[in-house]
């Protein structure tokens, strides 16, 4: 549409099929690094000089749900460059940000577009943005509108005033659901590269190598990897609320320890008493491990938290890692 800044791209408010494609790809990790949209002016409908200005990140999930939860608006959007990154992760990395923010009004020449002086940030873009310096930089006041933009359309009609529900933070199954497909397809590297380490040192033994034994062997470390990684990557974003210990790395060792159960089971015959205490002890080490994975994606921890958690819980791992591989190797001449 032609405004008096240039021509605006409209966009649709429904998704393509490319569009599905590539949320699904997306949540499988496939192009999760490079799922991106154009920074820049957009519009929705047929705004005018005195229609809201909405600002949003340019990972295209975020976009593609926010240009639908604005179905039937009338609206401007701005999309910062977030180099791709959600809203809330962008916004403590420095990238949804004060000078982004500044930058990108600036760029789109809002002032000369719409006759009032308001802009609307996602709340969760609030941690990286100072509206104060936005406001005398640009102009524009910032108004924080809510947690999700699915609540957008009934904050615009209530005049941009949200209701308390709008501004709670929640993450319900579903939401951690969501989770669980893109972290198991970042870990096939990974365990390429674990079973490959273990496959070797499988085969040593007080008779030279063997290849037989390596891959009998090899099949007890598969089943206790298969349980550390539904019990830290399935099971600590399934059952997140009900898990005890406040710390990711404690949950999913508690996961951890109940998934070796039927490790113990399904290799009983097969692997020595010394052999069962190492896949008892790398399948609590693994869903230890994965189950911090998820602490960047929930509410519950703050970036310094984390932080505190990694430093106490890593070194741990590391050793426990050690030992079992150590103890495996000398579980063959015992």
């Amino acid at each position: 549409m032609d405004t008096p800044v240039g021509s605006v791209p409209v966009i649709a408010t429904r998704r393509a099929l490319a569009d599905w494609v590539g949320t699904a790809l997306t949540r499988l990790g496939t192009i999760r690094n490079n799922y991106t949209v154009v920074p820049g002016l957009y519009a929705v409908g047929t705004p005018d000089a005195g229609s809201p200005v909405i600002v949003t990140a340019n990972y295209k999930l975020t976009f593609d749900v926010v240009r639908e939860d604005l179905a039937g608006q009338n609206v401007w959007v701005v999309v910062l460059d977030t180099r791709g990154i959600n809203v809330w992760c962008a916004a403590g990395k420095n990238l949804f940000s004060t000078e982004e923010v500044v930058r990108r009004v600036q760029m789109v020449r809002l002032d000369s577009l719409v006759s009032h002086r308001r802009i609307i940030l996602p709340q969760l873009g609030a941690p990286g943005v100072s509206a104060k310096e936005v406001r005398r930089a640009t102009g524009f006041s910032v108004v924080y509108g809510p947690v999700r933009s699915a609540d957008l359309s009934a904050f615009l009609e209530n005049g941009m005033q949200a209701e308390e529900g709008m501004r709670m933070v929640t993450f319900p199954l579903a939401e951690r659901a969501v989770l669980i497909p893109v972290e198991i397809m970042l870990l096939w590297k990974t365990m390429l590269l674990a079973f490959a380490v273990m496959f070797v040192v499988s085969g040593i033994g007080p008779f030279g190598y063997s290849l037989g034994v390596a891959l009998e062997r090899l099949g007890c470390f598969a089943w206790a990897t298969l349980f550390g990684v539904l019990a830290g990557h399935v099971g600590v974003p399934l059952l997140l609320p009900v898990v005890p210990f406040r710390t990711f790395s404690a949950k999913g060792a508690l996961l951890g320890a109940v998934a070796a159960l039927p490790v113990l089971a399904l290799t009983w015959g097969q692997a020595s008493g010394l052999e069962l205490a190492v896949l008892g002890g790398w399948t609590c080490c693994l869903a230890s491990f994965l189950a911090m994975n998820f602490s960047g994606s929930t509410p519950y921890t703050s970036p310094s938290g984390v932080e505190w958690e990694m430093r106490r819980a890593v070194p741990v791992q590391i050793l426990v890692t050690v030992a079992s591989l150590c103890l495996w190797i000398a579980a063959a001449f015992i």
